[in-house]
């Protein structure tokens, strides 16, 4: 498929008239498409950093930390010295960084939930007898939750969105454009937790360890779920308003003789049996009695299960307390991981087994297996970012860089929240280009989360910000591959759509979002209110 923007053409026959909006999002579309795949990009950077080493450290460049006595000298990768550095911290680079095991581990967890189908039919079972009046609603808080289910969750949620809309006798389109522009929205916010929290936490341990004595900033999976999950009520409640009152009314209704149904899927159910996955060949909304029955076993399982370790935790004398018997830190949160990764396995096991989709003692695993299979991509992207940031910390440019950072952002005025404002606009702009997530936060993290903590930030606020950002604009960019899912989907309801059709209407949601996330990040700010468990603003 084309993804140039089409335009009708002019009453004269003459060439196609383009709009401002067209030749924007043509723009960014062509300059975006001249960018490198994200491996050779960060080799590149892995390239650039080891030359601007190389020469800094021949013309004897060194950084003091604020508030350090100690200077550093600038070290050069491409020197004796770093070349051993190189071959002996290669592999340590990558088997140690933070992220890598907690995604996988994650991953693995959230696959046996996601192919046994209880995250599909959790998200059908809370749109599926939605009053009509709070159907929008639902569908926004349902979406800003949908990070839990990764790329997953865009698939899923809009179809179901619009096939909710339909069922309550409203507009389909606004479901499913409504459903898509949460979800991009809202995708860093949420109160559950997944392997995107997971991936960000390890980026910035890694980051905040370039300025010395970051190692012990609080960095653990929860640092922002204070923030996210505030958020994601914020972002619901407006991103309920605007479908209902600002897109529905304003759509076009549907071709009549449209189902919003894929080529060759069948009518019917998805009655959880019908393949390994837990989803039937059909879309639909419907919820069996024994998936019903599948979801409230897995719920009181994992209920159960939170009831003993908080138990264990709340204990005095418990070894879950941290030291001095404190509940903040303590091995409970610098642990989270594996608890997530054993409620999650339990809860796909028990709705496995009561659906059907989980019959053998080995299906569990190999779900497992396949979905860390799926993040091969990642690991790959993984070996090249480890050595980036490995360098930027080992060589002090990290260092110097962060200095020279905050002392710009200082000099400027463009500290406190002025300065993570600005920051936001950055990664927003930046966004439209490079979609991947975790690359972004690679590129940037190194640089910012020490800079911010010179400034007197804990690495907390800093990862908040570039959520904020990285939200924003993703679904107005035409590097989203699934912005013409959505078209493909949108035409089966609207047949003469065109990718500036999508946009245009996705692109109401984008500055109401981007205040909303910066609002609830400057009520956090202002009050001082811990973003997460033990990670507060300022340090």
């Amino acid at each position: 498929m084309s993804t140039s923007v089409t335009s009708a053409k002019t009453p004269t026959g003459g060439p196609p008239k383009r709009s401002v909006l067209d030749k924007v999002l043509n723009g960014i579309e062509r300059a975006g498409n001249k960018l490198p795949h994200p491996v050779l990009l960060f080799l590149g950077l892995f390239l650039i950093i080891g030359t601007v080493s190389t020469v800094l450290a021949a013309t004897g460049t060194t950084v003091t930390v604020p508030g350090e006595d100690k200077t550093l000298a600038v070290k050069g990768l491409f020197s004796g010295e770093g070349v051993r550095w190189l071959l002996e911290n290669f592999i340590p680079n990558f088997t140690g960084f933070p992220s890598l095991g907690t995604v996988l581990l994650m991953m693995a967890a959230v696959g046996v939930a996601e192919k046994t189908g209880l995250l599909e039919t959790a998200v059908r079972a809370s749109i599926a007898r939605a009053p009509r009046r709070l159907l929008p609603y639902l569908v926004a808080f349902v979406s800003c939750q949908a990070h839990l289910m990764s790329d997953v969750a865009i698939l899923v949620i809009p179809p179901l969105a619009a096939l909710a809309f339909k069922n309550a006798g409203r507009n389909p389109i606004a479901g499913l454009i409504g459903g898509f522009a949460c979800v991009c929205a809202g995708y860093a916010a949420g109160f559950s937790i997944g392997a995107l929290d997971a991936l960000y936490t390890g980026i910035t341990q890694q980051a905040a360890a370039v300025v010395p004595g970051g190692e012990s900033a609080p960095t653990h999976i929860l640092i922002n779920y204070f923030f996210t999950a505030a958020a994601s009520c914020v972002l619901a409640l407006i991103g309920g308003f605007l479908i209902s009152r600002v897109l529905e009314p304003r759509l076009p209704q549907p071709d009549p003789t449209a189902d919003g149904e894929a080529d060759g899927e069948a009518d019917g159910e998805a009655d959880g049996e019908a393949d390994g996955d837990g989803a039937g060949s059909a879309v639909t909304v419907t919820v069996t009695a024994r998936q019903r029955t599948g979801l409230l076993r897995s719920g009181l399982a994992v209920l159960l299960y939170a009831a003993v370790v908080v138990t264990c935790w709340l204990l005095p004398g418990s070894p879950l307390r941290g030291e001095g018997g404190a509940l903040v830190p303590s091995p409970v949160l610098n642990g989270i991981v594996p608890l997530l990764f054993v409620a999650f396995v339990l809860a796909g096991i028990v709705y496995g087994r009561t659906v059907g989709t989980l019959k053998r003692a080995d299906d569990a695993p190999r779900m497992m297996a396949e979905s860390i299979t799926g993040m091969s991509g990642y690991i790959v992207l993984i070996l090249v970012i480890s050595q980036v940031i490995g360098v930027f910390d080992w060589s002090n440019v990290g260092t110097l860089l962060a200095v020279k950072g905050a002392n710009l952002l200082e000099s400027a005025g463009l500290t406190g929240f002025t300065g993570l404002v600005l920051f936001v606009f950055l990664v927003c702009v930046l966004n439209l280009f490079v979609t991947s997530g975790s690359a972004l936060w690679s590129l940037v993290a190194p640089v910012f989360v020490p800079a911010f903590m010179l400034l007197g930030m804990e690495p907390a606020v800093t990862q908040a910000a570039f959520r904020i950002g990285d939200s924003a604009t993703q679904m107005i960019t035409p590097l989203n591959p699934y912005v013409f899912l959505m078209l493909t989907i949108l035409r089966r309801y609207e047949p003469g759509a065109q990718l500036g059709t999508v946009m245009a209407r996705l692109s109401v949601f984008v500055v109401p979002f981007l205040i909303a996330w910066l609002v609830v990040l400057g009520l956090f700010y202002g009050l001082g209110l811990p973003l997460g468990p033990g990670a507060d603003i300022h340090r």
